[in-house]
């Protein structure tokens, strides 16, 4: 008999969705009244399931619906969606997916996440034509002599400034961009694949999960909340050291064995595949350190430097982001005089290479989609809600970190789950005495320690760039997931008794 293999991400997704399809016949679905803002009317708008009406957009208003929030965060745009109505839920009458439901789910899911398909595929592409010109193999072989004997200094430097973009604006897709240029780099360095993914993948989960100033987190929980989103802040700023400090020590563990004898790497057996994949040699004019070569690398380098200054201080989002890589890989093919048809044959060629990763974000994207139609992504809300009414508060704390990350495995976007979530959840902390900002910060914690292995999330992606499979990614992870949970308990029951 062959020997079983474990499932692609793509089937492995495909059969949460089928999971999913199955418990809208479960869960009952229902629905929170839900409070939006009308920009081009400048009134709320009150959506229960029997009528529709407007209000004047008032703090008032939000006060009298129970919504703690100040009415700058709507008018200015902080808060886009219709927000739930503490107290409103109730049951509705099913809307069962089914197979014509999920056959349709990942096309629809492609459809709502086509910005994101591409980047990917413009990232491939652009990749593509860096990768012919040959820079990438001088690069590598110039750093891996420079970085001889301080190998540790490559996951230091790259796993903390990962972390900075993820703590700061939420760096997190983009890093699907890092992983054709940085693995040859630690392969380089005599470490495996596994090592560059932990660096990248961990560095953006370890800082998202303890952000400070993310846009996409914190500051819309905040303000669903109806505080301020510097209240524990300084609390999240030590987290987000301490859990650092935790991640490097465990990847520079496993990474050190590893270079010290390779037949310790998880991925022992993959390792000679991946590394032909990634340090094959490049066919192209440029393969020494020449003015083009260094020009090239330039124009390489300022490309992601635009990215996420665009990101961070224009409000760039994935439409702006993508232009900027279709620009740069055309000054590049004119910088390094690239025939059109090299170009174009080299762009396609690069792009095919992601499109498995553009699909497998588009069935992601379709799980949530299922969830939505279905109409049980509110009852999931509401029962786990119910579930910690009346709890002392230690275990209270800890409970609403596990609901958040539970919570996140259906809804992985930050954004989406803060916007539906703390407007039920964070009026549950005032019943129990302890502060909102408790419950922000269970909140951004709870999601961000499920974003290491959920694979509604960015792990999957990431982990079919490099040719990893999941088993092996959470053989790996597991042990540091459990140091990160158990850390995150015992900051929040010091939280609530000190």
């Amino acid at each position: 008999m062959k020997k079983l293999t474990f499932p692609t991400a793509h089937t492995i997704l495909l059969i949460l969705a089928a999971i999913v399809a199955v418990s809208t016949w479960i869960i009952p679905s229902g629905k929170y009244d839900t409070l939006g803002y009308d920009e081009e009317t400048n009134m709320f708008v009150f959506q229960s399931l029997e009528i529709q009406e407007t209000y004047p957009a008032t703090q008032e208003t939000l006060d009298n619906f129970g919504i703690r929030t100040d009415v700058s965060k709507f008018t200015n745009g902080d808060i886009w969606k219709p927000v739930g109505i503490p107290g409103t839920y109730q049951t509705i009458p099913s809307n069962k997916q089914g197979l014509v439901d999920f056959i349709l789910s990942p096309l629809k899911g492609i459809m709502e996440a086509i910005d994101v398909v591409l980047f990917v595929l413009i990232i491939g592409g652009f990749i593509g034509v860096v990768h012919f010109t040959g820079v990438f193999d001088a690069g590598v072989g110039w750093l891996a002599k420079r970085l001889q004997g301080r190998e540790t200094l490559l996951i230091v430097i790259i796993t903390s400034l990962i972390a900075l973009g993820g703590t700061t604006f939420g760096l997190a897709e983009e890093t699907i961009a890092f992983y054709p240029i940085l693995v040859p780099v630690f392969l380089a360095a005599r470490y495996d694949a596994l090592v560059a993914v932990a660096s990248i993948y961990v560095g953006s989960s370890v800082g998202t999960m303890c952000s400070t100033i993310n846009p996409f987190s914190v500051i819309i929980a905040s303000d669903a909340a109806g505080i301020n989103w510097t209240a524990g802040s300084t609390i999240r700023v030590a987290v987000l050291l301490l859990c650092l400090m935790i991640c490097l020590w465990y990847i520079i563990r496993y990474a050190e064995r590893v270079r010290k004898n390779p037949e310790k790497s998880i991925i022992y057996k993959q390792q000679k595949a991946i590394e032909a994949k990634f340090l094959s040699k490049a066919i192209g004019e440029v393969n020494t350190f020449t003015w083009r070569s260094r020009l090239i690398l330039t124009i390489f380098a300022m490309s992601f430097v635009v990215m996420i200054y665009g990101v961070s201080q224009l409000d760039w989002w994935f439409m702006e982001m993508t232009a900027v890589f279709f620009v740069a890989s055309i000054i590049i093919a004119f910088v390094a005089r690239l025939k059109e048809k090299v170009f174009i044959e080299n762009f396609i060629k690069g792009a095919s290479d992601l499109l498995s990763v553009a699909l497998i974000i588009g069935i992601a994207r379709g799980i949530t989609v299922l969830m939505d139609d279905g109409a049980i992504s509110d009852s999931l809300l509401y029962y786990s809600s119910s579930a910690v009414e009346g709890m002392p508060k230690g275990i209270f704390m800890n409970m609403m970190l596990f609901i958040f990350g539970g919570l996140s495995f259906f809804v992985p976007s930050s954004s989406g789950l803060a916007v539906l979530s703390m407007p039920i959840m964070a009026p549950l902390g005032d019943f129990v005495d302890l502060p909102r900002e408790l419950i922000v910060n269970s909140y951004v914690w709870g999601a961000g320690l499920m974003a290491f292995i959920t694979p509604t999330g960015l792990i999957l992606p990431s982990l079919t760039m490099v040719d990893v499979t999941y088993d092996k990614w959470i053989k790996f992870i597991l042990p540091l997931l459990g140091i990160l949970t158990l850390f995150i308990m015992i900051v929040l029951i010091l939280l609530v008794y000190l």
